[in-house]
């Protein structure tokens, strides 16, 4: 049957072609099981969103929702396509988002200073350049998992001092999903 429906987006240049058969039930989506899964993604962040608004947190979470949003808006255009733009559109929107929740963990220890907001804005502007031209692919991957990996002591450290048993069984749900 893929072979019948032909791509309303042209031939494939993304570096990645997953494991599921490329526009099976539409000529509009690539990977239709890859791009609904981020719908809940989507929807999440927006619920997300309105209870940081509704509860007056501080900007910085708001902000982390309204990326969460952009990031899965971004891999749904991907997963759609199988686009090279599309592609940047995924992946650069994945390091701000780790960007992000880097100054999120750890921005209690520089909270009046601009030096680490600063330089997370400018280091992610220099990615996403560099990123739309040279088109890392095993690089961005190792980028991405060691981005990954510096929120992981933080994130234990305030597992660590939590003593709200619901937060902690929350924590340990996420942990074992990954």
């Amino acid at each position: 049957m893929a072979d019948e429906i032909s791509s309303f987006w042209g031939p494939i240049t993304s570096t990645h072609d997953w494991c599921e058969p490329n526009f099976v039930y539409s000529s509009y989506f690539a990977e239709f099981f890859n791009m609904i899964s981020n719908v809940p993604s989507v929807i999440l962040a927006l619920i997300g969103l309105m209870i940081s608004l509704s509860q007056q947190f501080e900007k910085r979470f708001s902000i982390l929702h309204i990326s969460n949003m952009i990031l899965a808006i971004g891999s749904m255009l991907y997963h759609s396509t199988l686009q090279q733009l599309q592609q940047q559109g995924d992946e650069t929107p994945m390091v701000w988002e780790m960007l992000l929740y880097i100054y999120i963990l750890y921005s209690p220890d520089w909270h009046y200073r601009s030096t680490m907001p600063t330089f997370l804005f400018l280091y992610g502007a220099v990615f996403a350049i560099a990123h739309s031209q040279l088109h890392f692919d095993i690089g961005f991957k190792v980028h991405y998992a060691l981005l990954c990996l510096l929120c992981i002591p933080r994130a234990y450290k305030y597992y660590i001092q939590t003593e709200d048993k619901s937060a902690k069984w929350l924590a340990k749900l996420y942990g074992s999903l990954y």
